[in-house]
């Protein structure tokens, strides 16, 4: 089997580099400038509380605007992504791991003792380059971690369309793509619609910045979740009519659960004393939300998350497992941090946290433990 192909395919380009800069440098100086709300974070163990202007879906909308326009007046290629998908990959990879490098560094040499920039270092280089050195590093007054956040949402998008151009001008537009796309697309503006609940989430809250993150928010997001796109590009899936059904059904009760809970959750840590399903909130301990579907399973915002994923691979069909390697790992994944969740929690709320979970014994699946 000669690789070369392979390889040649893989080695980055100074066009990669071009595009993955411009790309950086849109989202920096655009995300700066273009009106949008300010949203405080949540406090910090010292009081403070980082600011964020939560702009994406405009940000997102003026991208694919001036990208239309550049189409139109021939100064961009439609499908220069998927044109050049793996060289793409490797040149954010080598990207990935420069800048954490840099994180790194950076992170050891800081004498600021805040929440947000205070080191940790255990010594052990591997964990903290992994795991990061600082909460919420910045970068000419730019929060990274935001910035990356959205950098992988848009990045998967953009993927995704340009397999979209690339598979009309080949002919080959299917049912299933289009599907895949519908869903793909709704997901990722719903989610900047609501940008400013992420900035409750525990990545931003909690995790430091460091290669987990980074790869994660540039490489493994928009590379592995637009696998479907690349595998339906080059494998035509025809789909009946209550297969196309089922297939919604799946993505908007997992939507229904995912946006439904994340929102409880942002409006409760707002507004503890807010209805949720019209009626009060029940409350453990004065900290914990036991009520809507919290009060169901202690994550359920995750079995909204694995309906949708599993939405995204349906349209595939089931000729091939590979199309599913996004739901299976997310799986496995959310397992993995429900389990640190788990750990964190009891850690940090102990008494009020067993009485929660007394109340509420399932951990993702209602009636499962």
């Amino acid at each position: 089997m000669d690789l070369n192909p392979l390889l040649n395919s893989l080695a980055p380009s100074w066009i990669s580099v071009g595009l993955l800069l411009s790309f950086f440098t849109y989202l920096a100086i655009a995300g700066s400038i273009l009106p949008g709300k300010t949203v405080a974070g949540v406090p910090l163990t010292d009081g403070s509380r980082l600011h964020y202007r939560c702009n994406g879906l405009l940000l997102l909308l003026v991208l694919i605007a001036l990208l239309g326009m550049g189409t139109l007046l021939e100064i961009v290629s439609p499908t220069a992504i998927a044109d050049r998908g793996l060289e793409l990959l490797s040149t954010t990879f080598v990207f990935s791991v420069l800048v954490t490098l840099l994180l790194y560094v950076v992170g050891c040499k800081s004498n600021d003792w805040s929440s947000s920039l205070k080191p940790h270092v255990t010594g052990n280089f591997i964990h903290d380059w992994w795991f990061g050195i600082q909460l919420n590093p910045q970068f000419l007054g730019i929060d990274l971690k935001f910035l990356f956040v959205r950098a992988g949402m848009m990045g998967w998008l953009l993927i995704n369309l340009s397999i979209l151009v690339r598979s009309i001008q080949e002919s080959n537009l299917s049912q299933s793509m289009i599907l895949y796309q519908i869903f793909c697309t709704l997901y990722i503006f719903d989610y900047f619609f609501y940008e400013d609940f992420m900035t409750s989430t525990w990545d931003i809250i909690a995790e430091r910045l460091g290669f987990m993150l980074v790869f994660g928010d540039l490489v493994w997001i928009p590379f592995t979740f637009s696998i479907q796109a690349w595998w339906l590009l080059g494998n035509k899936v025809e789909l009946t009519t209550a297969a196309v059904i089922a297939n919604c059904l799946v993505f908007f009760m997992g939507y229904l659960v995912f946006r439904g809970a994340n929102k409880q959750k942002h409006v409760f840590k707002k507004n503890p004393k807010a209805p949720i399903w019209g009626r009060p909130p029940k409350v453990i301990g004065g900290k914990l939300l036991a009520s809507g579907y919290w009060g169901i399973a202690r994550h359920s915002n995750y079995l909204g998350d694995l309906l949708v994923a599993l939405s995204f691979s349906l349209p595939c069909g089931i000729s091939s497992p590979i199309p599913y390697f996004y739901p299976v790992y997310l799986l496995i994944l959310l397992i993995w941090r429900e389990r640190r969740d788990e750990a964190r929690c009891a850690q940090k709320y102990k008494e009020i946290w067993k009485e929660y979970c007394k109340l509420v014994p399932w951990r993702i699946l209602p009636y499962v433990y």
